[in-house]
């Protein structure tokens, strides 16, 4: 058994078609954890930005004395905006 077996499926490209701005981060994720880092970026732009995303969150419910929240925040606008000029630039150039 290989971890893609356990991958869940993108509603949006199974159902219309079309790739949506999250579509391979399951993978990448899985690349990364088996060591292919450019494989992974290549893959998903914004897996490192979301992977450390995550952390933040963990640490933010782990550790109640500091405030994260705007790192969250700036987290959260990077990685969408890799997410969003990664998708245009993959779909038009």
């Amino acid at each position: 058994m290989k971890i893609e077996d356990f991958m869940l499926p993108c509603p949006s490209k199974k159902f219309l078609g079309i790739d949506c701005f999250g579509c391979g981060t399951q993978r990448a994720i899985a690349l990364v954890l088996e060591g292919k880092f450019s494989e992974a970026f290549h893959m998903f732009p914004a897996v490192y930005t979301l992977l450390l995303f995550f952390v933040f969150v963990a640490v933010n419910f782990i550790d109640k004395k500091r405030n994260y929240g705007q790192i969250l925040i700036f987290l959260a606008i990077v990685n969408s905006l890799i997410m969003v000029f990664s998708y245009f630039y993959k779909h038009y150039f």
